[in-house]
């Protein structure tokens, strides 16, 4: 199971950077997505007890944008913030509208990243606890297939951390 996941995530991440030179442009509700991802992943969240609460518009968020990849890019950011949040926390997911720029972002309130980790934690199989990622069944290219759609998508990707005080990773698209 665990070599099927790891040759699905390579499988992933080299057809997203096979298709980078070509920006999405077909119309994808990022509000709806949003709303898809947190309905299959309530049930991992109260597995490990962990609140999903979602705010997003009340109409479609549109962005131009391919749907397998940005539910695929939701689905990784949620299912990382259930897994190294805290048991009995929250995970406040945020789909929000500027005036160019859309952005989706998922806050957790777990123990935190330190700051010589945040530049690296989008490398391939990067991680921070060896240990504690193998056993949440992690493949080490999550974060890495979320940049290569954020930058596929003319986006940018921030991550904020303190340690003790969760992590937020927002991704921003035009």
């Amino acid at each position: 199971l665990r070599m099927a996941r790891l040759v699905d995530d390579l499988l992933s991440l080299s057809r997203i950077e096979q298709r980078a030179h070509v920006a999405p442009d077909t119309p994808v509700d990022l509000a709806g997505i949003a709303r898809e991802i947190v309905d299959s992943l309530t049930l991992m969240a109260r597995e490990r007890d962990v609140t999903l609460a979602l705010k997003t518009p009340r109409e479609a968020l549109q962005v131009p944008g391919d749907r397998d990849e940005l539910l695929r890019l939701m689905e990784n950011l949620v299912e990382n913030a259930i897994k190294y949040g805290k048991s009995g926390g929250e995970v406040a997911i945020t789909v929000d509208a500027g005036e160019s720029e859309a952005s989706f972002s998922v806050r957790d309130d777990g123990p935190g990243i330190a700051p010589e980790h945040l530049p690296r934690l989008t490398e391939r199989f990067y991680r921070i606890d060896t240990a504690a990622s193998r056993e949440t069944g992690g493949t080490g290219l999550g974060l890495a297939i979320v940049k290569h759609i954020v930058l596929r998508h003319r986006g940018r990707l921030t991550i904020e951390s303190k340690p003790g005080e969760g992590a937020t990773f927002k991704a921003i698209l035009p």
